[in-house]
């Protein structure tokens, strides 16, 4: 057999990237039953949502309720990013030293349509984390500087913080952000409160990782820009999860991960800069490529590194696109509150998600009076196998376990759930 060429193999794998509508997904006579359907209602339509978790190889010695720290690739994506590093072992560093450039460049631009900017203001990295320390590393910090952040906040930004103030002399005021707030104005204020004319940064989480809040990021944004300060954000569980653009939240800085909520293969992952702030931040590595100061790409120096990876995030978002962000937004919802509304009340039963369904998605945390969240997040597992993770945070006051279903979830599945959790808390010892 004659091997295919590389723009054949690319052609191909797009091909199976199955960006060609619901109907070749699933089936046309699926999809015609549920075609004229608003987002909201098919959210609840199982038959629908039972083909697309066909897509999915899932695991059967447990329920999956932890998407949120990496959510596996629907098979269509796994099978393409399987052909694509076999592809790029077959044609070796020919491809790296051709066209890999220009390949990755093409990933980069489908995913500035995503989300809503221009390619220069956007390159592809690991992960959020990456993304966020390259912003906070970039800065010229001088001793007395500050930076706003909350207790809620992602433990590793919170530590290139930290790391900033021992190394430069940086001040880091954190905040408190309500867990069942009364009002965006009420958040805005926690944020305001902590400004100074000392402020250069402040950081925000698009969607609390540990709690599932989403905070309102373009009101922070402009209060803080009226105060002179820039804005980064941390948009790890939003990217992929609900919709907007990123020119929409007027921030500064956006990071996110791709192996979460868009179902990209582990290690990538987003930062967009302002195209008017590129000029002022500092590369974490050099590279004697990069000669103009403005460019995104002086930031996004990787080295030899695995690009099988990154081109598989067409195939990704050819997915993402084929279901549509509004029924994948509604769905979520659906489910997290299909399982929270059935749970809240209860006696030792403590949410520490909102109830109001514009301030969540997908993810919520649920802790039990008296009951650890480690001891509850095996009991979870070993008695009633839902794999979950344990949070426990006594700085931002967050006690429970992370519950997270993705678009492959039954409601049958968080029934058990509920199950679970009413049994628990029945058997545990009140606090008063």
């Amino acid at each position: 057999m004659v091997p295919m060429n590389k723009r054949e193999f690319l052609h191909a794998t797009a091909r199976a990237g199955l960006g060609i509508g619901l109907g070749a997904l699933l089936g046309d006579k699926v999809w015609a039953r549920f075609a004229d359907l608003p987002a909201e209602r098919l959210a609840q339509e199982e038959a629908f949502w039972a083909a697309i978790r066909g897509k999915y190889r899932l695991k059967p010695d447990y329920i999956n309720l932890e998407s949120g720290y990496y959510s596996m690739q629907a098979t269509p994506v796994l099978e393409a990013f399987i052909a694509r590093v076999r592809e790029v072992n077959y044609h070796a560093s020919y491809y790296l030293r051709t066209t890999q450039g220009p390949d990755k460049a093409a990933a980069r631009d489908k995913l500035a349509v995503m989300a809503g900017c221009e390619p220069a203001e956007l390159c592809i990295t690991r992960n959020t984390t990456e993304s966020i320390d390259t912003v906070v590393s970039g800065y010229d910090w001088k001793p007395g500087d500050e930076a706003v952040m909350a207790e809620q906040d992602y433990g590793h930004m919170l530590a290139q913080f930290r790391l900033m103030a021992r190394r430069y002399g940086l001040v880091n005021r954190v905040v408190g952000v309500p867990a069942h707030p009364r009002s965006d104005q009420e958040i805005v204020d926690q944020y305001a409160r902590a400004i100074t004319p000392r402020t250069r940064l402040l950081m925000v989480s698009h969607m609390i990782n540990i709690t599932g809040q989403i905070l309102p990021v373009r009101k922070i944004a402009d209060m803080a820009h009226a105060r002179g300060v820039d804005v980064l954000v941390d948009g790890a569980h939003a990217f992929g999860h609900i919709e907007f653009t990123i020119p929409d939240l007027h921030c500064d800085y956006y990071g996110a991960s791709l192996h979460k909520w868009l179902g990209c293969p582990l290690g990538t992952g987003i930062l967009y800069v302002r195209r008017d702030r590129i000029a002022g931040l500092w590369p974490i590595y050099g590279d004697w490529r990069m000669t103009d100061d403005a460019d995104i790409m002086k930031l996004n120096h990787t080295g030899t590194h695995p690009v099988h990876t990154d081109l598989a995030i067409e195939e990704a978002i050819a997915f993402h696109n084929t279901i549509g962000i509004r029924r994948k937004e509604a769905r979520l919802r659906y489910l997290q509150t299909y399982w929270t509304s059935r749970v809240r009340g209860l006696r030792n039963v403590i949410m520490n998600t909102p109830s109001d369904p514009a301030r969540a998605c997908a993810i919520a945390n649920v802790g039990i009076t008296g009951v650890p969240p480690e001891n509850f997040a095996r009991l979870l597992l070993e008695k009633y196998r839902i794999w979950t993770n344990a949070v426990d945070n006594p700085a931002a006051g967050v006690h429970g376990v992370r519950v997270t279903p993705h678009v492959f979830t039954l409601p049958a599945e968080l029934d058990v759930l509920v199950t679970a959790i009413g049994e628990i808390a029945r058997a545990a010892t009140p606090w008063w």
